[in-house]
């Protein structure tokens, strides 16, 4: 039922983690399929996935590239690559289990019954965030909240990184005019297609803050979303 599903991690120094998470996804019914895009970590991370490739062979790909590009290059990489391999449902997912990988399923059902983009959401009903410090929760709800009231998209976790897409949204959006590589890319993949009038709709998820590894969150990060929004509204 899922051959043709793909899950996007993105890693940087995620040597803790990457194992784990890529034999918790394969361990789902379904048969989800999993690419990572390594940004020439030294850590070592590509050669633990390369390692496994055997043991899950054409269920586990790597895509890797030479330096620390950024989130949203990465993303695109991996919606390129799926799209060439003609993937019909395409996620994105942290490494560092922020994002539960049993909540796939929840993600997949819903793209999978009408929706075109599923984003797993700590702010919509049901959702919640556990083990983040009081600033960490005050600017990214004051993010969302900021986000909301600019570019009036019904979404009320514009930055989530947890999020699967039908096909068809990522063959239409320009995925070469994407500007933004931080939070700000979430925010404008959502909001490219709302824009373009495909269906988003949320499932509430539990954020949990990672456990292992280094947070890749910067000032730079958060700048970029506060003035990125403002660009956004010029995009057709």
């Amino acid at each position: 039922m899922r051959d043709m599903t793909l899950v996007i991690i993105p890693t940087y120094n995620e040597k803790e983690n990457i194992e784990k998470i890529a034999r918790k996804v394969f361990s789902l019914q379904g048969g989800f399929h999993l690419l990572v895009v390594d940004d020439g970590s030294p850590d070592g991370t590509a050669g633990i996935v390369k390692g496994m490739q055997q043991e899950f062979s054409g269920r586990l790909h790597i895509l890797e590239r030479k330096g620390k590009l950024g989130l949203g290059t990465a993303y695109i990489a991996g919606f390129k690559w799926a799209l060439q391999r003609d993937y019909e449902y395409i996620f994105e997912m942290d490494a560092d289990f922020s994002h539960d990988p049993e909540d796939l399923t929840r993600l997949y059902d819903a793209c999978s019954h009408g929706a075109d983009v599923v984003v797993g959401s700590r702010y919509t009903k049901g959702g919640k965030v556990v083990n983040w410090p009081w600033d960490r929760i005050f600017i990214s709800k004051g993010g969302a909240f900021y986000t909301k009231m600019i570019l009036w998209m019904p979404v009320n976790d514009p930055t989530a990184g947890f999020v699967c897409y039908n096909r068809k949204v990522l063959s239409t959006i320009p995925l070469d005019e994407v500007h933004f590589i931080g939070y700000a890319f979430q925010i404008e993949m959502k909001y490219r297609a709302w824009r373009l009038g495909f269906k988003i709709k949320e499932v509430p998820i539990t954020f949990r803050d990672r456990k292992e590894g280094v947070s890749k969150m910067s000032s730079g990060i958060i700048k970029e979303a506060m003035y990125g929004v403002w660009k956004m509204r010029g995009f057709k």
